[in-house]
């Protein structure tokens, strides 16, 4: 069953409550955005807004396809751009969310990949891609993530920035981004040892009923 604008507005609302309390974005850095399957409209968090002071009337609704904002109140994340760009090359997206997940960039900046290694890891993140730098709002940003998510990658890490996960529903995308900072949790502990974690066995992926 399709979901009423109110609802996804809702659930973008409990999501940014929950990434908070997980550390996975402070302060008002983050933004996050859902649409109804196929739609060409999206609700986006207005600019300046804190996750987790988030409600109904903190998302401003644009349109995809021209990027017009269609409600006049507040302004749209300056990283609009990058939620547009996205849903333009994935129409299976429904939900863009772009956290600052510490672990996830800290091995970032020291130059190490994050390694999957539960079937967790596998089963939801398949693959992570990282893009080169460009400035918060730089139109940049969303043109190297589009690019890099295109052929079906759900997990991209924004260079020195934070991270860009897409799902075709908001719950999925809200399990990426845990699993995707778990991952990067567990890489850096495994580093800290002197140890390179191996990365979890994927041909099983393959089987008909691993889908995610």
């Amino acid at each position: 069953m399709l979901q009423q604008p109110g609802d996804l507005r809702d659930q973008l609302a409990l999501l940014g409550r929950a990434v908070v309390r997980s550390g996975l974005v402070v302060g008002s850095g983050g933004n996050l955005s859902a649409r109804a399957p196929g739609s060409d409209e999206c609700w986006v968090t207005a600019a300046g807004t804190w996750l987790d002071g988030l409600s109904p009337d903190s998302f401003v609704r644009v349109r995809i396809s021209d990027g017009a904002a269609l409600d006049k109140d507040a302004a749209p994340s300056s990283e609009l751009g990058l939620h547009l760009a996205t849903y333009r090359v994935r129409p299976d997206a429904n939900a863009i969310v772009h956290l600052h997940p510490q672990t996830v960039l800290l091995l970032d900046a020291i130059g190490e990949p994050i390694r999957l290694v539960t079937t967790d890891h596998a089963f939801y993140l398949r693959q992570v891609v990282t893009t080169p730098f460009s400035p918060p709002g730089d139109p940049r940003v969303g043109e190297l993530a589009a690019a890099a998510c295109a052929g079906g990658v759900n997990c991209v890490i924004l260079s020195h920035h934070g991270c860009s996960v897409i799902a075709d529903s908001v719950e999925l995308a809200h399990k990426r981004a845990l699993y995707l900072e778990e991952a990067a949790l567990l890489t850096y502990r495994a580093l800290t040892l002197g140890r390179t974690p191996q990365p979890v066995p994927t041909d099983w992926l393959n089987l008909p009923s691993a889908t995610a």
